[in-house]
């Protein structure tokens, strides 16, 4: 891939998150709800909410409102939280950690799962093994995110209380630590573990059903062409037409859904992170949404649309590297 096309694609990244920002900005002014009646006290006066909208700058025209924004986000500036009262990136710096250690964890189970699914359901196209995989698969992947976290708090923790298993079988349901309960070392590391089971299951699950259904449409199209059908007729061995032709082939499609499910795993968490008690970003653009906290608001915004264009540029750069067809298209 030529320098020229490099920069090009990242101009065109860099204007389509601009474009997307600016969509947000947008959207969450119009939305209604004022927060100046949210933060002031019950027994305030319209003069005082009328106050404190002129303190947060609500008072200007929407253009006025923009071009200040826009202007202090060129500078790195997210502006400070209406209702938590500190700097915005300081919130999501404090938030970060935890979406991304739970949308990490997920995405590699995802794979780690979901692709090598798909690869069997691909092998046993037609079989009674791949319409019953497909099925679950399906159900799975259809579900949505916060009733798969409510039905695996239902049967591993209160349906394991109400057989009788013992504490420790218990799987803890909220939160990140155990409250009330000081831990140090492995036993705190061992304690958030433990929290992190669920929510990282619920993850894992929805993301792997649905890689599955790509990766199996994906190598068995692989398995399909003439080369596979040629090494086989060669004698090559079975492990060796699967490494060197199937997945070699299919591996560019896979990065490209790496590259699509990465940023879908950290904004999935945004449920995930409600039902568990997680203080993650998910959780904290819900309550800033609740709070119609708006540099909060923006800034998850940010953060989220960064993610998907940036790992769809990645992608975007990548492929012609793994996939020999489309060099001559990248120069």
């Amino acid at each position: 891939m030529s320098f020229s096309l490099i920069v090009r694609r990242v101009a065109g990244a860099a204007a389509l998150f601009w474009l997307v920002v600016t969509l947000i900005f947008a959207l969450v002014r119009m939305a209604p709800g004022d927060p100046a009646t949210l933060l002031v006290s019950p027994s305030a006066t319209a003069d005082d909410t009328e106050r404190l909208r002129a303190e947060l700058g609500l008072d200007r025209p929407m253009a006025v409102q923009y071009a200040r924004w826009a202007g202090a986000l060129l500078r790195g500036d997210l502006g400070e939280s209406f209702a938590l009262h500190i700097p915005v990136v300081r919130a999501l710096a404090d938030a970060a950690p935890v979406s991304l250690a739970l949308g990490i964890a997920s995405i590699l189970l995802t794979f780690a799962i979901g692709v090598p699914l798909g690869l069997a359901q691909a092998m046993w196209r037609g079989r009674a093994a791949d319409r019953i995989a497909t099925v679950a698969t399906a159900a799975v992947f259809a579900a949505p995110t916060f009733w798969v976290a409510l039905a695996l708090v239902a049967f591993f923790t209160y349906g394991a209380a109400t057989i009788g298993l013992p504490a420790w079988m218990r799987l803890p349901a909220f939160g990140v630590r155990t409250p009330g309960v000081s831990l140090t070392g492995w036993a705190d590391l061992i304690d958030v573990a433990r929290h992190a089971i669920l929510p990282v299951a619920t993850l894992t699950a929805v993301g792997a059903a649905g890689v599955a259904r790509y990766a199996r449409t994906n190598f068995a199209d692989v398995l399909g062409l003439d080369l596979v059908r040629a090494a086989r007729a060669r004698g090559a061995s079975g492990a060796r037409v699967l490494v060197r032709h199937v997945t070699g082939n299919a591996l560019p499609g896979l990065v490209v859904l790496f590259a699509l499910t990465l940023p879908g795993v950290v904004a999935g968490s945004v449920f995930v992170e409600s039902v568990f008690a997680w203080p993650g970003l998910g959780r904290l653009t819900l309550s800033a949404i609740a709070a119609r906290d708006y540099p909060v608001v923006l800034g998850a915004g940010i953060w989220y649309a960064g993610a998907v264009i940036a790992a769809n540029l990645a992608a975007d750069l990548v492929l012609p590297m793994l996939d020999p067809r489309r060099r001559s298209t990248a120069t």
